[in-house]
């Protein structure tokens, strides 16, 4: 990003003034690790002495730059109020780092000085981006020995290379555990990051493969990230535009790619640890600042060196989330502490090709920013961009939500980020996940399923107590809305006689397979329900669309029905439960006969089928596990009708 920013640690009284000049160029940064300020530009910076910099109008500002100049001394007022105005530091956070070998290796050559240039380097990129961002060099804490040597702690694993893989995090872990509790350092209580010598480097064909563990995730308190080194691990080789290289998952790269793609890499995996999610750059971020590290900035890091691109950057929602973080702050207020709060007054209002959701938030511990990430269905999380609002003095917020894109469904996730570190979701009355939206290829939004939600919040409440009635409805309920309130009414008398399909008249030429009776069922976990899901929202869900009718029947399951041969076409949908991470596979078998499979699904994916059943006696719904197991895998049968 490289603003430069006038003032280290801008106090919020006279953030406005002094914020933000613009410089843009980034190509002109050297390779090696920054150097923090010297003694002498601190004492000019904070000298009384010094001239009062020239207020910046933030409309004068390019969009992205002008989000920032304006929330930023907002959120430090906020953080100010909670910590004190440039508070000591009153902790000291330490990010630890491991190197972990298996049983038959030694580590890697020049470990030592190659990670220590490297995450001196990564430790400046977010003092940098901090800085530039208003909220000072604030940056991860790295732990040295007396010499001035970051210490490594070393662990050799119990086992040898061949019995370790990319799934063997936890048990790497486990394996550092101890030695790290020698060294008085309880790794459930710290931030860690694991370097594994899991990479296989052949010099004489250039070529490199892993086969490490490279993940993370992570709180304000705690945190875990696995990376992975080789030997062609090299700061000093960031900016080499030659000396190719094969690697064996990103194909023929440069050695100074390589080193953007693994060094970045550990930049964005060490994001996590500190608790930031993924998050796509904005057309206008991209067009200032280049790439969201937390998005595909792993790939862009240093790139500006070599002339690639404006290189990583780390966005403003991250900013204020690591802005609270005790390891970045320094301050011990509220360390650890979970946050009480309350959400009311929440709207959604549509507005063509955007949307709003407002609300109150009310919290023991106070919110310096609400920020939204709007998550298109598919592709992961990385595709999400974020949106951002500072509540005003009486907890009021809005999230504009206008990085859409067309022709896709998506979801809108609130967070709520809280002084002391802490951070809290809300998605909306009865849904802890999020308000679900679609946009068609024109780009106009449909927020019916989110609107849904919020006006049956109470009536949803009533269907789990039994007690719901079609009177609790708002009076301009949609026709949509009337048909999935009643059968959500009408799920509590499953118990009444139903006829099964091959029992119906002959005028009969189309019906909805919940309103008839099963011969048998079996589910792989819990009860099988009809026309909800057993959750606080009761609501028939499947990649933001809304459904009346459906069976739920966790993997892995097996309903039959009987036909007699009287039924032509069977149509309908599955896919996973909302709010599930599992996945499952759906099969359809006519008479034992396989008519339908959808393979593998989660609750992104909607597979709809329309079969021939014509002379089926016997049907069988199915869900199989999806390869990884059981848990989670509510799989859900939608609208699921027989006709002749």
């Amino acid at each position: 990003m490289k603003f430069s920013v006038l003032s280290p640690l801008v106090c919020a009284s006279t953030a406005a003034a002094t914020l933000l000049l613009i410089n843009c160029n980034k190509n002109d940064q050297s390779s090696q690790p920054e150097k923090e300020s010297s003694a002498t530009e601190a004492e000019l910076v904070d000298s009384e002495a010094q001239p009062e910099p020239k207020p910046v109008d933030p409309a004068t500002l390019p969009p992205a730059a002008r989000d920032i100049a304006i929330k930023v001394p907002q959120a430090l007022k906020i953080l100010e109020a909670y910590h004190g105005k440039r508070p000591e530091k009153t902790i000291e956070r330490k990010l630890h780092i491991v190197y972990w070998t298996p049983a038959d290796r030694d580590p890697a050559p020049a470990y030592q000085e190659r990670l220590q240039k490297i995450l001196e380097h990564i430790q400046n990129f977010y003092a940098d981006e901090m800085e530039s961002l208003g909220f000072g060099r604030q940056t991860v804490n790295l732990d040295y020995d007396p010499e001035g040597k970051m210490r490594i702690h070393v662990v050799r694993g119990e086992k040898p290379y061949a019995e370790y893989n990319v799934q063997s995090g936890g048990q790497i872990r486990k394996d550092c555990v101890p030695v790290l509790k020698e060294a008085g350092i309880d790794a459930d209580k710290e931030t860690i990051v694991i370097f594994c010598n899991m990479a296989n480097w052949n010099e004489k064909h250039r070529t490199i493969r892993q086969n490490s563990p490279y993940y993370a995730s992570g709180t304000s308190v705690k945190g875990t990230a696995w990376q992975v080194d080789s030997e062609i691990l090299n700061l000093d080789d960031l900016t080499e535009k030659g000396k190719f290289v094969r690697d064996g998952q990103y194909g023929k790269k440069s050695l100074g790619q390589y080193n953007s793609i693994f060094i970045g890499g550990i930049a964005h995996e060490l994001g996590h640890a500190l608790s930031l999610p993924h998050n796509r750059e904005t057309a206008d971020q991209k067009k200032e600042f280049g790439t969201a590290l937390m998005g595909n900035g792993n790939f862009t890091y240093g790139e500006e060196l070599r002339g690639e691109s404006l290189g990583s950057f780390l966005n403003l929602g991250h900013g204020l989330k690591l802005a609270a973080h005790p390891m970045f702050n320094g301050s011990a207020k509220g360390f650890g502490e979970i946050a009480k709060r309350e959400v009311t007054n929440v709207k959604i209002e549509n507005h063509g090709k955007s949307f709003t959701v407002s609300g109150n938030v009310k919290s023991d511990i106070p919110v310096h920013a609400v920020l939204g990430y709007m998550d298109p269905t598919g592709g992961g999380d990385y595709n999400s961009h974020m949106t951002v609002s500072i509540p005003d003095e009486n907890g009021d917020f809005s999230l504009e939500c206008k990085e859409l894109v067309p022709g896709k469904t998506g979801r809108l996730n609130i967070t709520f980020l809280h002084a002391n570190g802490d951070a809290s979701s809300f998605a909306g009355p009865n849904d802890k996940y999020y308000h679900p939206y679609s946009v068609d290829k024109e780009g106009n939004v449909d927020l019916t399923l989110a609107l849904m939600k919020l006006e049956l919040t109470d009536f949803f409440a009533a269907v789990n107590k039994g007690t719901a009635s079609m009177d609790m409805l708002p009076a301009d309920a949609s026709p949509e809305m009337r048909e999935i309130a009643q059968r959500l009414v009408n799920a509590k008398n499953q118990s009444r006689p139903l006829p099964a399909p091959a029992a119906l008249p002959e005028s009969t030429k189309e019906v909805v397979l919940t309103d008839t009776k099963y011969e048998s069922i079996k589910v792989g976990y819990g009860r099988p329900v009809f026309d909800k899901v057993p959750s606080e929202n009761p609501m028939l869900v499947a990649a933001e669309r809304a459904f009346s009718t459906g069976l739920f029947a966790h993997a892995e399951s097996r309903v039959v029905y009987t036909l007699g041969g009287k039924w032509n076409r069977l149509s309908g949908f599955a896919s996973m439960a909302n709010g599930s991470w599992g996945t499952a596979a759906f099969v359809i078998k006519g008479d034992g006969k396989v008519l339908w499979k959808s393979g593998n699904t989660k609750s992104d994916q909607l597979r709809n089928f329309d079969l021939n059943v014509e002379g089926v006696q016997t049907l069988e719904l199915i869900t199989e596990d999806g390869g990884n197991g059981i848990s989670s895998d509510w799989s859900t049968w939608f609208d699921v009708k027989l006709k002749r």
